[in-house]
């Protein structure tokens, strides 16, 4: 396996911006990153159209979606499929294998410049990885993972992440332990306060 190396994408710093085609309720429109500034945004990549372990990611991000839009965040699912593809997997039935109508765009890479550019591109087979990144309302990449190929992403963990970085964002002098949820208790990055913390576990 081969990894494009032309991308070194951090977390903490600016996501790469883009502009391409997307499937959008059906239709074709022209989107860029940037326009969801103000935003959080879930960005993931999948490999293929037409294909297996991707439409139960992308109809588990689809049924899911209120919960994310309530959090001030969008959705973005990319593949190197073109906008033909998408709105081809879109229009067909999720019994025979398609997606049905999705509640978030899909973006065409078919150029594979997005991918190289999230370092998610898997050159030997001209497919993305399954690279997730969730984006903050500045542009910020904030959290990054990439499974291979043959296993999926779990939703509800996408989401416990968007609400720790969103939590930690808004309350600039707390920090968040493993697995925290909304509601848990958290910590204050102090030697001495984060006893308190540690004192009631």
């Amino acid at each position: 396996m081969s990894i494009a190396a032309e991308g070194c994408i951090r977390v903490g710093q600016q996501a790469p911006d883009f502009t391409a085609t997307a499937v959008v309720d059906q239709e074709f429109k022209t989107i860029k990153l940037s326009d969801y500034r103000g935003r959080y945004v879930v960005l993931f990549f999948y490999p293929l159209d037409f294909t297996f372990v991707c439409p139960t990611e992308i109809t588990a991000f689809s049924d899911r979606y209120e919960e994310f839009n309530r959090l001030n965040t969008e959705i973005l699912g990319v593949s190197v499929d073109s906008e033909f593809s998408h709105l081809a997997w879109i229009q067909t039935d999720r019994k025979l294998g398609g997606v049905g109508d999705l509640n978030y765009p899909l973006v065409s890479d078919i150029k594979k410049e997005i991918s190289a550019s999230y370092n998610v591109l898997d050159q030997s087979a001209g497919i993305a990885l399954r690279g997730l990144f969730i984006i903050d309302k500045d542009g910020m990449t904030q959290h990054a993972t990439i499974n291979n190929l043959a296993f999926g992403r779990n939703v509800d963990e996408t989401l416990r992440t968007l609400q720790a970085i969103q939590y930690v964002q808004s309350h600039p002098d707390e920090v968040c332990p493993a697995g925290w949820q909304p509601g848990d208790k958290t910590m204050n990055p102090d030697p001495i306060k984060s006893k308190v913390y540690f004192s009631t576990i």
